[in-house]
C-alpha cells in the first residue's frame, strides 16, 4: 500500500490558533498596529487553555507578524518594516533630498487611501478617524502642538479606512521606518499656531470628504494637504541650506496629482 495512502497527522492546537490569527492579519481583519486580545479573551474566544495561546503568539512574532511590547500587550507588526528598514533609512541618511521622494511616495499612497476610504470605510472607522480629529482639535484650540503620533495615527487609520491590507502595511511600514522624519516635519513645519491650525483643517477637511463618502473630493482634500505638507518642508530645507542653494527639487513636482486631481484628469 506504499505511495497511496499518507499517514494521518494529528495538527497541534497551537498550529490552529496560529493559522487564525495570522489568517486575520493577512486578511486585514486585525490591522498593522492594532492590539491583540488578552491571553484570556483570545483563551475565552477560542475555547482553548493559555498554553497553545502563547505558543501561537512566540511563533507569529518570530515570524514578523506580531510584537510583544513590555507591559502593553501585543501588537500586529506592519509586514514589511523589518525587511525594509536598514536600507531605506541609509539612503535618508545619505542624502537628505530623498524626503521629497518620500513625500513623492506618499502622494501616491495617500490620496488613493483617501479615495478608496470615502467609498468603502465603514461608521465605526469614521468615527475611527473623528475621534481622531476631535483629539487634534483639543491641542489646536488650547494653542499646543498635537504630538507626532496622533499626526501619524490620523494617516494610518486613514489608509485602514481603505479596506486595502498591501496599502494599510505599506503606509504603516513607512510611518514606522521614517519615525524620525516625521518629527522632523512636526518640528520644522508646526512651529507656529498657523501651521498647527492649517494642518488641523486639512485633517478635518479629509474627514468630512470621507465621512460624506465623496471620493474625488477626499482624494483633492488629501493631495491638498501633502501640497501644502511639501512647499512648507521645501521652505524650510531651502532657508536651512542658504538662499543660493540651487539644487533643491522643484516643489512644482509634488503637486502634479493635486493639479490633475483639480483639472479632473
Amino acid at each position: 500500500m506504499n505511495g497511496i495512502f499518507r499517514q494521518i497527522k494529528v495538527r497541534h492546537i497551537s498550529e490552529e490558533v496560529f493559522d487564525q490569527i495570522k489568517s486575520a492579519i493577512i486578511e486585514g481583519k486585525l490591522k498593522p498596529g492594532e492590539k491583540l486580545p488578552t491571553e484570556k479573551e483570545l483563551m475565552n474566544a477560542l475555547g482553548v487553555s493559555r498554553v497553545p495561546i502563547r505558543e501561537a503568539l512566540k511563533l507569529l512574532a518570530n515570524m514578523g507578524f506580531v510584537e510583544t511590547r513590555q507591559g502593553g500587550g501585543t501588537y500586529v507588526k506592519a509586514i514589511l518594516t523589518e525587511r525594509v528598514k536598514d536600507p531605506l533609512n541609509y539612503i535618508i541618511e545619505e542624502d537628505e533630498e530623498k524626503l521629497f521622494d518620500l513625500l513623492e511616495v506618499r502622494m501616491e499612497i495617500e490620496t488613493m487611501s483617501a479615495y478608496y476610504a470615502a467609498q468603502r470605510a465603514t461608521e465605526e472607522e469614521i468615527a475611527s478617524l473623528e475621534r481622531i480629529i476631535e483629539e487634534t482639535k483639543a491641542y489646536v484650540e488650547k494653542g499646543r502642538k498635537p504630538p507626532t503620533t496622533l499626526d501619524a495615527n490620523f494617516h494610518i487609520v486613514l489608509a485602514q479606512c481603505s479596506h486595502n491590507v498591501i496599502r494599510a502595511h505599506l503606509l504603516h511600514t513607512i510611518y514606522e521606518i521614517f519615525s524620525g522624519y516625521f518629527n522632523y516635519l512636526i518640528e520644522n513645519i508646526c512651529f507656529s499656531q498657523k501651521y498647527i491650525l492649517a494642518i488641523y483643517e486639512q485633517h478635518r477637511e479629509i474627514y468630512n470628504a470621507i465621512s460624506s463618502h465623496n471620493p474625488e473630493k477626499a482624494r483633492y482634500a488629501a493631495a491638498k494637504h501633502l501640497s501644502f505638507v511639501g512647499e512648507e518642508l521645501k521652505k524650510q530645507t531651502l532657508a536651512k541650506a542658504g538662499a543660493g542653494n540651487t539644487n533643491k527639487r522643484n516643489i512644482k513636482d509634488l503637486t502634479k496629482v493635486d493639479m490633475k486631481i483639480n483639472q479632473g484628469v
